[in-house]
């Protein structure tokens, strides 16, 4: 038996938000072109059954950096109090730490301090929600927002003159120019490129802007609807939706291009014989699949949490891995890549063993969700989603550091103060205390739990790939509901998800 390689010292993670992967050559899509991430995947080991965690995107994040799922205690926001992120361990451990990111969720409210334990950080501004300008450039015209209402990428859009002005593009294009100037000079390092795109807008020059539909005329559809059933209600035509959809491919081609510009600096810098590398995403996007949009209040359903995971290890051949992960796993693989300990409770498993042939699997189940809406088990066969029995109650909230995410469309509160019912309590692994506030049946629940409706979903992925026979009811589901039970009382999930859940 061959002796295991040495780890490498050295790691890139590239994160690309909102990747879908059914839409990748690497992953059999045909639909766009995404030459550098196949190229890409010819070095890497392709995960098959790689999955979504906490959704959306900064509870993705925690699940990255923290390595502990969030999901069913708040919603969204910072690092608590009793958690250290990867980032400081590798820091107190003497490895160098880098962010380079256009990601306006990192730098706000409910986000702010994931960055702070890096060694250094590069911010590339005027994605989204990113408050820049002051003010529009009043050459460029806009597009339609359908009824998102004016956000800061209104005024910070007419001042991009040119592809290389866009936050993607400048993004990678620093990734690069980091690895070209700093990468030789650190013993151990860490890259995290935290890439907005191709999360909308789904706004491009040309050639992307009309790549996959050049007969469109008028302003592109850059801002996707979130919402079930937008063609059925009207709020798309079928003509709209395929300009929306072709807008996610052009900002797609266009990433995957300047994505290029990393793995030629890999090549330049004789990188990959030092160095692990990891593209990963924390969701995909409902581009129309089922006629959904967007990121709505439905179950995390195969083009939103089945994700893309590609892992280039030194001394490891490319290939597949078909072992069921997830996105606190990837913490869990950091931390044992330069041999450091996150001291909080966490949930994740390392991927190395995986990788070197040393192990088949590393866990039964993933569990996936968004705070307040349904939460649901993956074993590898099945997606089981267990909705609310009534009402969404009760439910709490479990956070030192208050906050949500900001909705900038929307003036005034979003996340009421906690009120006279809540109380100190503790997470799981923690002796911090915790402030604990309950919802009841009629409360505001913070922005991502509107809107969820009751009621199972049960899919065998095996047969049903297309999650269109729901199976709940059946005697099948029994054994999900258990398989569920146990996975939740394995992380000592708060206990109103069992009574929420019908499950207690």
């Amino acid at each position: 038996m061959s002796p295991v390689p040495a780890p490498p010292r050295k790691l890139v993670v590239v994160l690309l938000d909102s990747l879908n992967r059914h839409l990748l050559g690497a992953y059999g899509g045909d639909e766009f072109d995404t030459p550098n991430l196949d190229r890409f995947a010819r070095r890497a080991v392709r995960f098959e059954r790689h999955y979504s965690g906490s959704l959306p995107c900064m509870p993705a994040r925690h699940d990255l950096l923290c390595g502990a799922l969030d999901f069913l205690w708040k919603p969204w926001g910072s690092i608590e109090l009793w958690e250290r992120p990867v980032t400081a361990s590798l820091r107190a451990h003497g490895v160098v730490t880098m962010l380079i990111s256009d990601h306006p969720h990192l730098f706000e409210t409910g986000g702010e301090n994931y960055h702070t334990d890096f060694t250094a950080w590069d911010y590339q501004r005027g994605h989204e929600s990113d408050p820049w300008r002051t003010r529009p450039d009043p050459s460029w015209v806009g597009a339609p927002s359908f009824d998102r209402g004016r956000m800061p990428y209104d005024d910070s859009r007419g001042w991009f003159r040119g592809e290389a002005d866009f936050p993607g593009p400048r993004t990678l294009a620093a990734a690069a120019r980091w690895l070209d100037e700093h990468a030789s000079h650190h013993e151990r390092f860490l890259l995290l490129v935290d890439e907005f795109d191709p999360h909308e807008p789904f706004d491009t020059p040309e050639p992307y802007a009309s790549m996959y539909d050049d007969d469109w005329s008028g302003p592109h559809l850059i801002w996707p609807p979130y919402i079930e059933g937008a063609i059925a209600k009207g709020v798309l035509s079928e003509r709209e939706a395929r300009q929306v959809r072709a807008c996610y491919g052009g900002k797609l081609s266009m990433i995957d291009h300047w994505f290029g510009e990393i793995l030629d600096a890999m090549d330049r810098n004789g990188l990959w014989q030092t160095t692990a590398f990891v593209l990963c995403t924390d969701h995909g996007h409902y581009l129309g699949e089922k006629d959904i949009w967007g990121k709505p209040g439905v179950p995390v359903q195969e083009p939103l949490g089945h994700i893309p995971l590609l892992v280039a290890l030194p001394g490891v051949a490319p290939g597949t891995c078909s072992a069921l992960t997830t996105t606190v796993d990837l913490c869990a693989t950091i931390a044992d890549l330069f041999d450091v300990d996150v001291p909080q409770r966490t949930h994740g498993h390392s991927l190395l063993p995986l990788l070197r042939g040393e192990a088949d699997a590393v866990r039964e189940s993933v569990l996936c969700g968004v705070y307040g809406r349904q939460v649901q088990l993956l074993d590898g066969t099945h997606n089981y989603v267990r909705g609310p029995v009534a009402g969404n109650a009760p439910l709490s909230l479990w956070s030192n550091r208050w906050s949500t995410m900001p909705l900038y469309p929307y003036p005034g509160p979003s996340l009421p103060l906690p009120d006279e019912r809540a109380r100190l309590d503790r997470m799981p692994g923690s002796s911090v205390p915790v402030i604990r506030q309950p919802f009841r049946e009629g409360d505001l629940l913070p922005f991502w739990s509107l809107g969820t409706p009751p009621g199972n979903h049960l899919w065998k992925l095996s047969e049903d790939p297309g999650e269109t026979n729901n199976l709940a009811g059946t005697a099948l589901e029994k054994e999900l509901e258990e398989k569920l039970r146990e996975a939740l009382r394995a992380i000592e999930a708060p206990d109103d998800q069992f009574e929420r859940l019908g499950l207690a």
